[in-house]
């Protein structure tokens, strides 16, 4: 259920920082473009959590 979550709002937060970029500068909304970039961020964020160790470090 994570993975759908996160997919989920990365792709509605990338979607809408690129319409709100485009009115901005003056340019047109694209879709595709966004997506493309949501699903590039998506992936990415799966790459960066799997790095990420899950175990907490000892402190001493």
């Amino acid at each position: 259920m994570r993975y759908l979550l996160t997919i989920f709002w990365t792709l509605l937060l990338v979607n809408m920082l690129m319409y709100v970029a485009g009115s901005m500068v003056g340019s047109s909304y694209d879709f595709g473009t966004a997506t493309t970039l949501g699903v590039v961020a998506v992936i990415l964020i799966f790459i960066i959590s799997a790095l990420i160790p899950a175990q907490p470090t000892e402190e001493q």
